[in-house]
C-alpha cells in the first residue's frame, strides 16, 4: 500500500520524546501526562468543544463510516442512560471474516518493527487526544458518566493509560539487544565467533472485549499493548458501548493506511445483544490474545476455556473500607460519602464493604458508635447530593437496567441506613438517576457482603474489632477478589496491620484519605489498577507481566 503520510520510522521521531517521558514516568511512578484533563477551551482550544458535540450529533442516526471486511449487514444496540436517540449503525461482523483479515495483516505489521509500531500508535493516541470532545459525548452517552467524568476518564486518563501499556510493551521489547556479535574465547587457535538476531514475535491475533462502564479506559491498555508488540487486534465492544471504540478503531485504520500499511491491523466486532460474539471469538484456534473488563462469571469462563490465549481479565471484586479511628471524622465521611456516589458507584474500584468495630471508633470529635458513624455517613452522602445539579454532576445516570434491580433489592438485604432516590436531571429529562442505598449488616452476614453488588450499593458492616474487621477484609478479597481496599485509622500499629492484611489478600490499600485523592481514583503511570494476586483480575493495568506475555523473542544465528 501507498502510503499517505508519514512512514512508521517518521512518526516514532515525530513522537519519540513522548514516549521516552513516558518510560521514565514508569519507572519512576510519578505524576506525568502529556493529555490535559480539562475541557478548558483554554487547553484544547475555543473551537474544540463544539466542533466535538458537532461530530457526535453528526452520528446520530447514521451508518458509522467505517469501511472493513465482515459487515454484512448494519445493527443497532445501543441507547442513551441519558434518554436520547443514539440509533448509529455498526456493520455486522462475520468472525470469519474478520479473523482472515487480521491474519493477513500480521506479517507487515510485525515487520513494522518496535519502532515503528509504536510510532504508529503514538500517533494514534495523538489524534484521538485531540477528538477528546467528540469522544466525552460518545462515552457520556453510552456508559452513563456525567460529562466531566467521561471527558476525563473516557478520555485523557484512557490515553494516559493506553500510553502507559504502550510505554511497557517498549520497554520491555527494546530494552534488550536486537543483534549481538558474540565471542568465546579458545584455549588454542581463534575465538568462536558468531553474529546473532534477536527478534521480537509477536503472538498471533488479539481479540479486545470491551465493558459498557468504561468503553475507552479499560480498553485502551490491552489495545495498545498488544498493538505495539505486534499483534493485529479485533476490538469487540459492548453492545450498549460501541461508539466510543468505533471511534477508536477508525482512528487507527487512518493512521495505519496514512503509514502505508495494513488498516486490517485494527478491526471493529460489533455484535448483535444476544449473540456472544465474544465466546465465539475466544476459543477460536486462531486468536492468541484476550482482554476482558467485565463479570466475574465471564471472565471465570474465558480464562477455563481459551486456553490457547494469553488471557487478562478484570473482573468483580468487593472493594473495602475498615475503619478504626481518624483524626479527621467529617472529612473522613466526605471523601468515603464522594467515593461511594461517583459515577453512582458503576466502578470497578467502588468500595462496597465499610467494615466498622461494634463496639465504635474514637474520632477528633470523640467516641462514634457504630450506629452514629451510619447515620452520619448517610447525612454525609445525602449532603453531597442535595443540589441537584450537583447530584447529576457526580452520579451520572445508571448504564443498564440490572444496576436498577440491585439497588431495588438491596433494601430487603438487611436495615437501610440511607434508602435511593430518584434525581431529576436538569438537562435530560428522561435520564435514569439514582443516589446511593447503604445498608447495615452484621459481621456474621457474609453471604450477602461477600460477593459483589455492582452499582451504587454499600454495606456497614459491624465487626467485633478491628483485628476481625482487618481478618473480614482480608478473608472476603482473597475469596471474591477487589480492586481497592482502604483504611482509616490513628494508630500506626492498625496502618501496619492493614497495609499487611492488604498485601496478604493481593490489593492495593490507600490510608486515611480525606481530601482530593479517592480510592477509586487511579493515577496512570504510578498507581497499579488490579494486581493480579487475587481472584478480581489476572493482571495489573500496566506492569510488566501485562505486556510480556504478548510476544516472544526468537533468535537467529550464524557463524560471523
Amino acid at each position: 500500500m501507498a502510503a499517505h503520510g508519514a512512514s512508521p520510522a517518521e512518526l516514532f521521531e515525530r513522537h519519540q520524546s513522548t514516549l521516552q517521558e513516558a518510560v521514565k514516568a514508569i519507572h519512576g511512578r510519578y505524576f506525568w501526562t502529556p493529555h490535559p484533563e480539562s475541557p478548558s477551551p483554554k487547553v484544547y482550544g475555543e473551537e474544540a468543544a463544539p466542533q466535538g458535540q458537532a461530530a457526535f450529533e453528526a452520528y446520530l442516526g447514521t451508518d458509522f463510516p467505517i469501511d472493513q471486511p465482515g459487515g454484512d449487514d448494519r445493527i443497532v444496540t445501543e441507547r442513551s442512560p441519558y434518554g436520547i436517540t443514539l440509533g448509529v449503525g455498526y456493520p455486522h461482523a462475520d468472525a470469519d471474516a474478520l479473523i482472515a483479515a487480521a491474519q493477513a495483516a500480521l506479517p507487515s505489521w510485525r515487520d513494522a518493527g518496535p519502532e515503528g509500531r509504536a510510532g504508529v500508535c503514538l500517533e494514534i493516541l495523538h489524534r484521538i487526544n485531540q477528538r477528546s470532545f467528540e469522544m466525552a459525548h460518545a462515552v457520556q452517552h453510552t456508559s452513563g458518566q456525567a460529562f466531566v467524568m467521561a471527558f476525563q476518564a473516557g478520555g485523557p486518563h484512557a490515553q494516559d493509560r493506553g500510553l502507559e501499556a504502550l510505554a511497557y510493551g517498549y520497554d520491555t521489547m527494546a530494552r534488550y539487544a536486537s543483534s549481538a556479535r558474540w565471542e568465546k574465547p579458545q584455549r588454542k587457535g581463534d575465538p568462536l565467533v558468531m553474529d546473532k538476531r534477536f527478534h521480537v514475535v509477536p503472538r498471533g491475533v488479539a481479540l479486545l472485549i470491551g465493558c459498557n462502564t468504561f468503553p475507552t479506559w479499560n480498553s485502551y491498555p490491552g489495545l495498545f499493548a498488544s498493538l505495539v508488540t505486534g499483534n493485529p487486534i479485533i476490538v469487540k465492544p459492548h453492545p450498549r458501548a460501541v461508539l466510543p471504540l468505533a471511534i477508536t478503531v477508525a482512528v487507527a485504520r487512518e493512521v495505519l493506511s496514512e503509514a502505508g500499511l495494513d488498516p486490517n491491523t485494527v478491526l471493529l466486532a460489533a455484535e448483535r445483544a444476544d449473540e456472544k460474539l465474544a465466546a465465539t471469538l475466544a476459543v477460536r484456534p486462531e486468536v492468541k490474545i484476550v482482554d476482558f473488563t467485565g463479570s466475574t462469571e465471564f471472565g471465570q469462563w474465558l480464562e477455563e476455556h481459551a486456553r490457547q490465549a494469553f488471557v487478562c481479565t478484570e473482573k468483580a471484586g468487593v472493594n473495602a473500607i475498615v475503619v478504626d479511628s481518624t483524626d479527621a471524622y467529617k472529612k473522613m465521611l466526605g471523601n468515603i460519602a464522594f467515593s461511594l456516589s461517583l459515577y453512582s458507584g458503576q466502578m470497578c474500584t467502588t468500595p462496597q464493604n465499610i467494615f466498622v468495630p461494634r463496639g465504635g471508633i474514637e474520632t477528633d470529635e470523640g467516641h462514634k458508635s457504630a450506629e452514629e458513624v451510619g447515620a452520619d455517613l448517610a447525612a454525609s452522602v445525602s449532603g453531597l447530593l442535595g443540589d441537584e445539579t450537583r447530584a447529576t454532576g457526580i452520579l451520572g445516570a445508571i448504564a443498564n437496567d440490572g444496576v436498577l434491580r440491585r439497588i431495588e433489592e438491596a433494601g430487603k438485604l438487611g436495615d437501610a441506613v440511607l434508602e435511593s432516590s430518584d434525581i431529576a436531571h436538569p438537562e435530560f429529562a428522561d435520564a435514569t438517576v439514582r443516589t446511593p442505598v447503604i445498608v447495615k449488616l452484621d459481621g456474621d452476614r457474609r453471604d450477602v457482603y461477600g460477593r459483589e453488588h455492582f452499582g451504587p450499593i454499600s454495606f456497614l458492616v459491624t465487626a467485633e474489632d478491628t483485628d476481625d474487621a482487618l481478618r473480614l477484609m482480608r478473608e472476603t478479597i482473597t475469596e471474591r477478589g477487589a480492586l481497592t481496599a482502604a483504611v482509616y485509622a490513628t494508630s500506626e500499629d492498625v496502618l501496619d496491620a492493614a497495609e499487611k492484611a492488604a498485601l496478604e489478600a493481593g490489593v492495593n490499600m490507600s490510608a486515611n484519605l480525606t481530601g482530593q485523592v479517592f480510592v477509586n481514583q487511579s493515577a496512570a503511570f504510578s498507581d497499579y489498577h488490579g494486581s493480579g494476586a487475587n481472584p478480581a483480575a489476572t493482571s495489573s493495568l500496566t506492569d510488566p507481566a501485562y505486556v510480556s506475555g504478548r510476544f516472544s523473542f526468537v533468535q537467529s544465528r550464524r557463524h560471523a
